[in-house]
């Protein structure tokens, strides 16, 4: 396994200490002996295939889900013991829309954010601003079952950031949509990722690499290798070396074409 320490003033987000999940004892574990931090102002990829055990982990990371064996700390809260204090400060953002659909966007950001504490005044400013950055300002009062898959899935990431979190979770934000609403949400994770600990799972190499400060690869329930997208590539990648034999004018005429 290679795992590239994190930066020394680093403060933890998440910390899963030899995490353990099993649905049935035969079977195998869907999450073996896991062990992996997240930090603050950092974007963090889970990057598997399907079935690797991401979305089980996420799950045991936001209460939904309880580990056979091991620990999650999250903000340094146990998340087996202080999910109220954990609950606070944190926001999931699930594989698949749970939205309603006669609801209009301005109605689901206020909904979520009362359910999240706010006040109206302050639902009403966070759904400007959001709407704002996801570029779903125009459709503000258009009712869910008229959303594009695209603009559903934007609307569901948006109600994760009310309230600006300080840990939040996005299972697989990306899956699915066009190419403009990919750049959208990356844009989002980007622009809103100081001041936090943001996870998504992903299986896009690309994605990965685009959105993270660090990606940690999972495969069958396991911690494969963990760090930098450049740590990973200097690790991982073989390259390749191409030699030109030239004579004559042919060398000057290639120097001035790499030149210009």
């Amino acid at each position: 396994m290679y795992h590239e320490p994190a930066p020394l003033n680093a403060r933890e987000g998440i910390s899963i200490v030899n995490l353990v999940k099993k649905f049935k004892k035969k079977l195998p574990a869907a999450v073996d002996h896991l062990t992996v931090t997240f930090y603050y102002d950092q974007i963090t990829s889970f990057l598997g295939h399907n079935g690797a055990g991401k979305t089980t982990a996420m799950s045991i990371m936001a209460g939904m889900l309880r580990g056979t064996s091991g620990k999650v700390f999250v903000d340094g809260y146990d998340v087996e013991y202080n999910m109220d204090e954990i609950r606070r400060n944190f926001s999931l953002c699930p594989q698949h829309d749970l939205l309603f659909d006669p609801l209009t966007i301005r109605q689901h950001m206020l909904f979520f954010g009362r359910l999240k504490g706010l006040t109206k005044d302050e639902c009403l400013t966070e759904c400007n601003r959001l709407t704002l950055d996801l570029n779903l300002f125009n459709k503000i009062d258009t009712p869910a079952k008229e959303l594009s898959g695209g603009m559903k899935r934007l609307l569901s990431i948006g109600l994760a950031y009310l309230g600006s979190p300080r840990i939040i979770i996005l299972d697989e934000p990306s899956t699915g949509v066009d190419a403009h609403t990919r750049r959208a949400i990356w844009n989002l994770l980007q622009a809103y990722r100081a001041g936090g600990t943001t996870v998504i799972s992903t299986h896009a190499m690309d994605e990965a690499d685009i959105v993270s400060d660090r990606i940690a690869i999972i495969w069958h329930g396991q911690l494969c290798c963990s760090g930098s997208p450049m740590f990973l590539k200097k690790t991982f990648s073989k390259g390749y070396r191409l030699t030109i034999e030239l004579d004559g004018w042919l060398v000057g005429r290639l120097i001035d074409l790499l030149i210009s």
